[in-house]
């Protein structure tokens, strides 16, 4: 791009703050944000370095996308980055984004919480915190009753769903609202959005009251935790984090540079103890402060979708005074220790931090690649049968990679050729044993379903139903994907984390088919309930046949040699056999 070109671009900007993009046609090289995009823009005229000097150089066109604040404009660059990994950004190499929340370009619009919204929608964020966002949405569909099903379902619906039941839709598929009063709705929303707390907040705030004074206590206090995380939404952030100094959570954040490769080394501590750890490579900046650099791109990137602790101990401070100004307005201490305890634990990031790429560390691999706080223990999930006999469930537990025989688990499962059903009933056995104290084992970080999208969706329904909240993923076996409530990732087959769940499902598998054939060639179990055949009968068969194969293998004629079997309980025993 000539230099007189782009400072002519940059004067038709706004001195607004936002995010710009350098695009070669399509492609996006680079993102980045500012607190005045004119000003921004027009000083890579004199570009910093070479890298940045040949992105100018390549670039032939910028886009804008203005923000109404700079926290707004620092996640929407985190964003962007993690969607097109822009070759000339510090690219944290995981999958994650900031939540956002569109309202669908379709004439009765969906309300949805996203990370990849639809073409026209309208989009509001993105946001730090997924779960409040969440709450927020929830409670917007109670009381406006915006829809949040797919297109598909809103245009094949002849009754209201169950949403309408629960007072979370005002049912516009069926008519029982007019166009025109839902998009009365959709403009209080958006208005929310835009600012306007006291369009939510406001008739929150009157039920609570008028659940109190009808003494509904427990409701009441239900209402008060929403208004809370309403009144907050619009914040900053700082009243909807619980800083609690006994249960204290602490990142600790190193950095190493070598070359273009950058590692952040993080440990993770609770109450004083150091419980978890994890390293993320990245590609390293030019110039001369490349660790501060690196913190800044990890920072915003690694905790796009991951609760943020209470404190973040780092080697150095990042070099974008924004992102400190966003960590303070979420209620994060952000330090760099000089000595005592916290200065320790940075140079045992450091450490972390330089030595040598680890293979062996695919549990942290799939932490991070799951987006989760520990991985340390998997439930795996499988269920095995003949055409709907015999049906069983296996549960297997690993711990730190390694399996926990003592944990393993069993189920007979009702019979019928259904896999989606028996994943649900097995499942829904676990979790209901978990919920009710019953089970005597720890709760698990992740469960793994033996299956794809079919039988993770009958696992989570029994998740939902019973409200055991464990996150929970799909491997499926043909092409080895990955399958996750968000989608469905293909790691690779030499991804360290893909190696874990394969593990995991391979022993659920092998444990369930060995249970299966134990029933399958277990003649008493088969026999039990066969009239007329007891314990003398089943032995005298396998006296007579000498193994379970040669039963399967023997005519009608050569059961009813055996003393105590008729024609009628020959016949019946080839049927269950």
């Amino acid at each position: 791009m000539e230099r007189s070109h782009l400072r002519d671009r940059a004067a038709e900007l706004p001195t607004d703050p936002g995010v710009y993009q350098f695009l070669d046609g399509d492609d996006v090289l680079y993102v980045g944000k500012a607190v005045d995009l004119r000003d921004r823009v027009r000083s890579y005229a004199d570009p910093r370095g070479e890298r940045i000097r040949r992105m100018v150089d390549r670039a032939e066109s910028i886009d804008v996308a203005v923000t109404d604040t700079e926290t707004q404009a620092l996640l929407l660059e985190a964003n962007l980055i993690k969607r097109h990994q822009p070759r000339y950004n510090v690219r944290l190499k995981d999958d994650k984004s900031y939540p956002l929340v569109q309202l669908t370009d379709h004439r009765i619009p969906r309300i949805e919480v996203t990370r990849d919204p639809d073409p026209g929608a309208t989009v509001f964020g993105p946001f730090t915190d997924k779960g409040r966002v969440e709450t927020v949405v929830k409670a917007l569909r109670k009381t406006y009753g915006l829809r949040g099903c797919s297109d598909h379902k809103y245009a094949n619906r002849d009754r209201p769903c169950l949403d309408y039941e629960m007072g979370l839709c005002s049912a516009p598929c069926t008519g029982e609202i007019d166009p025109g009063a839902y998009r009365e709705d959709v403009e209080s929303v958006t208005r929310f959005f835009e600012g306007e707390t006291g369009v939510l907040a406001d008739p929150l705030r009157r039920e609570m009251e008028s659940a109190a004074e009808g003494e509904q206590f427990e409701r009441a206090a239900n209402l008060r935790d929403r208004l809370d995380a309403v009144e907050s939404f619009h914040a900053g952030g700082e009243e909807a984090v619980s800083a609690q100094s006994d249960e204290r959570t602490v990142d600790v954040l190193g950095v190493a540079v070598e070359g273009d490769t950058a590692t952040v080394a993080r440990l993770h501590s609770e109450r004083g103890q150091l419980v978890d750890r994890s390293r993320h490579r990245l590609d390293a900046p030019e110039g001369g402060e490349r660790s501060a650099a690196v913190l800044t791109a990890f920072l915003t990137q690694y905790y796009a979708e991951r609760e943020l602790p209470d404190a973040i101990l780092c080697s150095e401070r990042p070099d974008d005074a924004d992102v400190a100004s966003w960590l303070r307005a979420e209620g994060i201490d952000l330090r760099v220790p000089g000595a005592g305890r916290e200065a320790k634990l940075v140079d045992l990031a450091l450490k972390n931090a330089r030595r040598g790429p680890d293979h062996d560390d695919e549990i942290g691999a799939l932490a991070d690649a799951l987006g989760l706080g520990s991985v340390s223990r998997i439930e795996g999930f499988d269920v095995s049968h003949a055409q709907g006999k015999a049906v069983v469930g296996s549960n297997v537990c690993f711990v730190d990679g390694s399996a926990e025989k003592s944990a393993y688990r069993r189920k007979r499962l009702a019979d019928g050729n259904d896999d989606y059903a028996r994943m649900r009933e097995l499942v829904r056995w676990r979790a209901e044993r978990a919920v009710e104290g019953r089970d005597g084992r720890p709760d698990p970080d992740l469960l793994l379903i033996d299956g794809g999208e079919g039988q993770l969706g009958a696992a989570t329904d029994a998740l939902a139903e019973v409200g055991w909240d464990v996150p929970a993923v799909a491997l499926a076996k043909e092409r080895e994907l990955v399958v996750t409530p968000d989608g469905v990732r293909d790691w690779g087959d030499d991804h360290p984390a893909l190696h874990v769940l394969q593990r995991v499902r391979d022993e659920a598998h092998r444990f369930a088919v060995q249970y299966h054939q134990t029933l399958r060639d277990d003649v008493r179990t088969v026999l039990e309930d066969v009239p007329g055949v007891g314990e003398q009968t089943r032995r005298a068969l396998l006296r007579r046949f000498g193994s379970v194969e040669n039963v399967r293998a023997a005519s009608t004629a050569d059961l009813t040699d055996v003393p105590g079997v008729g024609e009628q309980t020959a016949r019946t025993i080839r049927e269950r056999l």
